[in-house]
């Protein structure tokens, strides 16, 4: 490099100079712009640097600038999908809960009917119990819950349940737990209950 092209205040490249004209391609291309020349059509003006030399550094600089923003793009994606599992996965668990809640309510009310009605069907009390409790049961299975956590309470009104125009209710309580939970009884999320009364007839 000649000292011509320096400032010799301040060692600071002239507008002009091949150093300035460097300084100022390179920066174009550390910046990701476009630049437009401003140079003589005529190769070897500037103190050598054709103009095809100038379209070459800034062509580079753009094929670096696209380059880059390919790797961005990718690594976009790749956080997109990241964070589209780490909300998505408790969103669908937080719905797989509600549902199993309300389909624990819905297996609640059919059961204690259920039960109600094959109480006040049977000829003693014995064998009514029996009866509803097997109804609870089957109407707890047809919704995917266990009868084990279930419990079923029968109340009379007056106190013979068999007497005819007496009030039989049936009471049924179920413990929903949390689903796909590796435990044998489970984390429970809540009680539902329900209860259904019936009347028990003259004639049966």
């Amino acid at each position: 490099m000649r000292l011509s092209s320096l400032d010799p205040r301040g060692f600071n490249p002239l507008p002009g100079s091949t150093l300035y004209v460097r300084v100022k391609i390179r920066l174009s291309i550390a910046l990701c712009r476009e630049t437009e020349t401003e140079f003589d059509p005529e190769p070897g003006t500037h103190q050598g640097l054709a103009p095809r030399t100038v379209r070459g550094y800034i062509r580079r600089g753009q094929q670096t600038a696209q380059q880059g923003s390919g790797l961005e793009e990718g690594s976009a994606i790749v956080e997109f999908t990241f964070l589209a599992l780490l909300l998505m996965v408790p969103l669908v668990y937080f719905v797989i809960t509600v549902s199993q809640i309300q389909g624990g309510s819905f297996a609640v009310v059919g059961a204690a009917d259920q039960a109600a009605k094959v109480y006040i069907a049977q000829p003693d009390a014995a064998t009514a119990q029996s009866a509803a409790e097997q109804a609870v049961a089957l109407a707890l299975s047809d919704f995917g819950h266990q009868p084990d956590r279930a419990t079923m309470t029968t109340s009379c009104n007056p106190a013979d349940c068999q007497a005819a125009g007496s009030t039989v209710t049936v009471n049924v309580t179920l413990r929903v737990v949390l689903p796909f939970v590796p435990f044998a009884d489970g984390l429970s999320v809540t009680e539902v209950n329900a209860s259904s009364t019936q009347l028990v007839g003259r004639y049966r």
